[in-house]
């Protein structure tokens, strides 16, 4: 199994970055996808997640109606795309799977309940 992300970078507040990440090695539609990050001294945090490419996905808080995640499951890919980036998003962002156990569960938001993870692409946002 391999996570690998990208898209991260250094942005003035205010603008916006797509990050993306390439799955491989398992069965990409028959998993949850989600972003976690964690920022210098903190915690790793949830930040959202997807199950299928048309289902509502999961956000914290903090990022409803600036970031969206999305999924090509045709290109074993999941998008976040980050608008309108404060400096209290600034961290190490991490892609990660964990396999669908049933259609009524609903989706994980703990970072205990994610089995795969990705390196990790960092995000500085600038004030």
């Amino acid at each position: 199994v391999q996570l690998q992300a990208s898209g991260g970078g250094s942005v003035q507040a205010g603008g916006s970055l797509r990050l993306s990440c390439a799955a491989s090695g398992f069965i990409f539609e028959s998993y949850n996808m989600g972003w976690f990050r964690q920022a210098p001294g903190r915690r790793r945090e949830f930040v959202a997640a997807i199950r299928r490419p048309t289902a509502p996905a999961h956000y914290t808080d903090s990022v409803k109606g600036r970031f969206t995640i999305s999924r090509d499951n045709a290109k074993n890919t999941v998008f976040l795309q980050m608008n309108s980036l404060q400096p209290e998003d600034t961290a190490v962002y991490y892609c990660a799977a964990a396999a669908v156990r049933s259609i009524l569960a609903t989706i994980p938001i703990e970072d205990y309940q994610y089995g795969h993870w990705g390196q990790g692409t960092l995000v500085t946002v600038s004030s």
